[in-house]
């Protein structure tokens, strides 16, 4: 026999590859050349196929070759890590015997068996690897979004729990003060703070009528603009060949009031610059004649409610009668029970004679004034001047006007009243404020609602005139109304939740809101005017107060709870 050794083997069938190649590219014109008795084309076909099979099967057991070095290498060191602690011992064993973990360490014939074995069944089944090393995955992104979500969950928790605390600690300094103070106070303290009913109720009563108002800042009467000023200037205006619509007569604020239509595209600063420059910017004051709003709660059992003397009593030691007290509101039902006894003395100043709303001016009334056994009234034998200023707009709902509050404001002032309660609230407007310093001069205190737009709410007026006592609204534990706006324009606090008071028609209702809590400050007010005619009652009434939340004058309960001593 010939020994031939595969590489020379493989260099002879080159080399006839070579010839077969060489002779067919030379021309041989029989389609199967002949060399040596061989059908060359035939071997050369065999060659090509043997050494393609011989190529593939080594390229496969190189692959194979690799990812099973690969596999066991994986499966060793998963399995090694996985029983690390177990294998500690073993290791120290194998060490005494010759091998160790390392560079140049061998590994325990057990511990590779075991991994060829894993290497084997791995290679054996691709399919269930792939398909594991998926669901693998699959779990670990969903376990990931499940830890985000869970961070994201607790991180949330632990703030509404912060929150909490910082509520419930708040609300817990709030009582102490409320009952250190009246231990401390006086038997004329106005506050009843043992109404357990009121306070279990405050909740409920939040997302009352009142809490319903929605004041935009940007309601105007389109299409018109104002003109307040003394009756020289108007004769200056009129030389200069300004033409006016309606002009009223003001004459208890020795004013007059202008009304000029205009178009849409009607811009106020012209209007304004054109009437400084003929009369100067001190004599007139040029606006829009803005609208105003008011609550309208819904009506609840007729057995709900705090009365207002239970909120607020007035010791038997001071006179409560003979006092003067204006509103502007919506017209009031006079016919009303509680209003039997009641001496009432009301005036339109809308544009619409018709029905006009009823709802809030009734239940303000009732809290002053009202006298009967379902219902009485803080000061029920004072004379009340009610001034119904607020009409139906078909657009806009119950609506007052710029100008229905300075017309009120001038008939108001002739009445004499001591006081003058607006529970409304709306935009700044420089002809109300200018009606309402000349009000402050002739003696009569100004006080409104703070409003209702909740602590982030801007500043309402005509509460947040600086002339003005800015009203807020507590319950009976001296909590603050949550609704409530808050601001450093605040100066008072005063019982303004579950409030009962009458509904047109003959009904009773309760309702919150700063609105429910001006009645209380404005007959404190009076009431202090009347004891001590000519003194600084404003001052008087701050100094009084029973401070709550932070020390001294705060945005949320202005100088304090209102008290009467």
């Amino acid at each position: 026999m010939v020994n031939v050794s595969i590489q020379e083997a493989n260099s002879s069938l080159r080399q006839l590859a070579c010839v077969a190649v060489f002779l067919l590219l030379a021309g041989t014109e029989s389609p199967q050349a002949q060399l040596g008795g061989l059908d060359l084309t035939e071997a050369l076909k065999e060659i090509v196929e043997r050494q393609a099979e011989d190529d593939a099967s080594d390229e496969a057991e190189d692959d194979a070759e690799d990812e099973a070095e690969s596999a066991l290498e994986q499966a060793i060191q998963d399995l090694v890590d996985s029983q690390e602690d177990e294998v500690t011992e073993d290791v120290q064993d194998a060490n005494e015997e010759g091998f160790t973990f390392g560079g140049a360490e061998s590994l325990d014939e057990d511990v590779i068996d075991q991994a060829e074995e894993s290497v084997e069944d791995t290679i054996a089944d691709e399919e269930t690897v792939d398909e594991a090393a998926e669901e693998e995955v699959q779990e670990q992104a969903e376990q990931q979004l499940v830890d985000v979500a869970e961070e994201g969950a607790e991180t949330e928790v632990e703030q509404q729990v912060e929150e909490s605390v910082v509520d419930a600690a708040e609300e817990v300094a709030t009582d102490l003060q409320f009952a250190e103070a009246s231990e401390g106070a006086s038997d004329d303290t106005l506050i009843d703070s043992g109404d357990d009913r009121m306070g279990a109720e405050s909740d409920e009563i939040v997302e009352s009528a009142e809490a319903e108002i929605t004041d935009d800042d940007a309601r105007i009467h389109l299409g018109q603009w104002l003109v307040m000023a003394e009756s020289q200037v108007f004769q200056e205006l009129s030389r200069e060949g300004y033409v006016f619509d309606a002009i009223t007569d003001l004459p208890s604020l020795g004013l007059r009031l202008a009304e000029v239509s205009a178009p849409a595209s009607f811009d106020i600063s012209v209007a304004r610059d054109g009437i400084f420059d003929v009369v100067g910017a001190d004599k007139a004051e040029v606006d829009l004649n803005h609208f105003y709003t008011a609550g309208v709660p819904d009506p609840l059992d007729d057995d709900a409610g705090i009365e207002p003397r239970m909120a607020l009593s007035i010791p038997s030691s001071i006179q409560a009668s003979g006092l003067n007290i204006g509103i502007i509101d919506s017209e009031v039902d006079q016919a009303h029970p509680s209003f039997k006894q009641a001496a009432i003395k009301s005036k339109r100043f809308t544009r619409s004679q018709d029905d006009l709303p009823n709802f809030h001016g009734t239940a303000i009334a009732s809290i002053f004034v009202a006298d009967s056994d379902q219902l009485v009234g803080l000061v029920p034998e004072s004379t009340l001047y009610s001034a119904a200023v607020f009409e139906l707009d078909p657009e806009k709902g119950e609506v007052a006007s710029t100008v229905s509050l300075v017309r009120s404001l001038d008939w108001l002032l002739e009445a004499n009243v001591d006081v003058i309660n607006l529970s409304l609230t709306g935009p700044p407007n420089r002809l109300l404020e200018v009606a309402i310093n000349r009000v402050l001069k002739e003696g009569v205190i100004v006080l409104a609602a703070a409003g209702n737009g909740g602590p982030m709410a801007t500043p309402k007026y005509p509460a947040a005139y600086a002339s003005v006592v800015a009203v807020t609204a507590v319950d009976s534990r001296g909590r603050a109304f949550r609704m409530a706006n808050r601001g450093d324009y605040l100066s008072i606090a005063a019982p303004g939740v579950n409030l009962r008071h009458a509904v047109p028609g003959g009904g009773y209702a309760a309702s919150s809101g700063t609105s429910f809590a001006v009645p209380f400050v404005s007959t404190v007010v009076a009431l202090m005017k009347q004891a001590e005619p000519g003194g600084d009652v404003v001052a008087q009434l701050y100094a009084s107060a029973m401070d709550l939340g932070e020390p001294g004058r705060d945005e949320i309960y202005g100088y304090g709870l209102l008290t009467l001593r």
